[in-house]
């Protein structure tokens, strides 16, 4: 099936549907409403940023920079006392 018929089969799905369900899991970025996630839905959500991240090698880079940087970070609190 062409991409663009697929596309024009699946616009009307709605957030009731399982996979408008799982559309919702993906997207959602609310802090307020990720709180209150089933674990389940973390998984659905930690699988698919995961994915995401592995076909974005830059992605990678910013993960890897940011927690070098909270490393950092913590071994500088550490030697204050």
């Amino acid at each position: 099936m062409p991409w663009e018929e697929f596309k024009q089969l699946i616009v009307g799905i709605g957030p009731e549907t399982p996979l408008g369900r799982i559309v919702q899991i993906r997207a959602e970025n609310d802090t307020n409403r990720l709180k209150n996630f089933t674990p389940e839905q973390h998984r659905i959500r930690n699988e698919w940023r995961m994915r995401k991240m592995k076909k974005n090698p830059r992605a990678e880079a910013d993960r890897d920079a940011m927690l070098m940087q909270l490393k950092d970070a913590f071994i500088k609190m550490g030697k204050k006392k």
